[in-house]
């Protein structure tokens, strides 16, 4: 399984039945094809809908995801203005927000929107996100391109928010913060503790329940 699957049908493990949960562009978007069959979750999109799913046949006129991509729904979808889509995410009727990460430190600090050299027009509705939702998973590949830290002390980026991260899943690792402290409670497969502590510049804690994950085939 390549790593984006893998953080793929690891976050989707955090989803419970009946949550409302808004996906991130990218990575977060593959979550739903690793959803246990008993799980049905509803998929929040923040240009104005409940109920978004999977692109089936032609697309739709005008029916896209927050991202701009063309995208399917499933009966009983709801639409309505960015107001109300931002009134259900700031009212914390969210209950679990998945988003990718340029930079999470040992803080629960995220920064995800300012890639240095890159025009952008910013950090878009991630923000309200990452303040509204119950739980914030940030499902990232462990390391840079260039091999550098993502997992860090202190974000060196703009923060999208601070101390509001819930939980990282990455190819290598999954953690959580426990009563703001930075806990490994699983492991990937094949991966040793001593590589994810080479890997990871954040001062954590090793749960005495840590265990390898437990990934579908």
């Amino acid at each position: 399984m390549d790593a984006k699957k893998l953080i793929a049908a690891r976050v989707a493990q955090e989803l419970k039945d009946g949550d409302v949960v808004n996906l991130g562009i990218g990575l977060p978007t593959l979550i739903p094809d690793y959803l246990p069959t008993d799980v049905h979750i509803t998929l929040q999109s923040e240009n104005g809908f409940l109920g978004m799913g999977p692109l089936e046949g032609e697309p739709l006129p005008d029916l896209v995801n927050a991202g701009g991509k063309a995208c399917g729904m499933v009966p009983g979808t709801a639409f309505f203005d960015s107001a109300m889509s931002f009134a259900i995410i700031r009212g914390g009727h969210v209950d679990a927000t998945v988003l990718g990460g340029l930079q999470v430190d040992q803080e629960g600090n995220l920064a995800n929107w300012m890639v240095p050299g890159k025009m952008i027009p910013g950090m878009g509705g991630a923000m309200d996100l990452v303040t509204g939702a119950k739980q914030v998973i940030v499902a990232m590949e462990h390391a840079t391109k260039d091999g550098g830290a993502k997992i860090l002390k202190r974000c060196e980026l703009p923060l999208t928010a601070a101390g509001k991260v819930t939980a990282i899943a990455t190819e290598l690792a999954f953690f959580r913060f426990v009563d703001g402290q930075l806990v490994l409670t699983e492991t990937a497969p094949g991966v040793s503790l001593d590589e994810i502590r080479a890997k990871t510049e954040a001062d954590y804690v090793v749960s005495p329940e840590c265990r390898e994950m437990c990934l579908p085939a």
